[in-house]
């Protein structure tokens, strides 16, 4: 099996990356900001600054930039979502 963190795009997220979702190869488990990092790089300077205001779930549990992320993890970008 690879080393594969799955990534999944909602809403802005998903606009500013233009896919709904993507792998990531990794040699271990990371930092979700550093995921953040390689997703900024990956995808430019708008989905960057999606990710700056965001936050994440992985495998459906909130977590903050600090969290490490596992292999074979699901990680979801929120963006900020309007109304309420």
């Amino acid at each position: 099996m690879s080393n594969m963190i799955t990534i999944r795009y909602f809403a802005g997220a998903r606009a500013a990356s233009g896919v709904e979702s993507e792998q990531l190869a990794v040699t271990g488990p990371m930092p979700l900001a550093e995921v953040a990092g390689v997703l900024g790089e990956r995808h430019g300077q708008a989905l960057e600054r999606v990710l700056q205001a965001s936050s994440f779930l992985i495998d459906e549990v909130s977590g903050d930039r600090g969290r490490v992320v596992p292999v074979g993890a699901v990680v979801d970008v929120l963006p900020p979502f309007a109304g309420g």
